[in-house]
């Protein structure tokens, strides 16, 4: 079955600059998104409430995106990718988070979760 790929814009108050370095590291992705990261290589381990999933790292460019698939899903074409955007007019920044749900069902519940961790990320960083 074909997951569901949603995205998810979310402004935030915050250098690009700043907010690569909380999307692309594995000690500041634990203060906010996991309860420990841990990277070896190009494979990550998120730990949540003592339960670990690995992903792959895709893509990593600087000051702009993160790409990762979990291992689990390595038969699919699904990803989660956190983007920094900022607006060429107003210099609002916004994180673009695109991720892909189980089914059509499980998209608002996710879509929750993202928020719920973003504004764990805002408060961390104060935006």
């Amino acid at each position: 079955m074909d997951k569901v790929k949603y995205e998810l814009e979310i402004p935030i108050h915050a250098s690009p600059n700043m907010l690569y370095q909380y999307i692309s590291s594995p000690s500041n992705l634990q203060e906010w998104f996991a309860d420990k990261v841990n990277s070896r290589g190009k494979i990550f381990s998120f730990i949540w409430d003592g339960l670990e999933e690995k992903a792959k790292l895709l893509l990593k460019k600087s000051e702009d995106r993160i790409r990762f698939k979990w291992l689990e899903s390595e038969d699919d074409e699904s990803f989660f990718e956190i983007r920094i955007q900022v607006d060429a007019l107003t210099k609002d920044v916004s994180l673009i988070i695109t991720d892909f749900a189980d089914d059509e069902d499980e998209v608002e519940e996710s879509k929750q979760l993202w928020q719920n961790q973003i504004d764990e990320l805002k408060h961390t960083i104060g935006a």
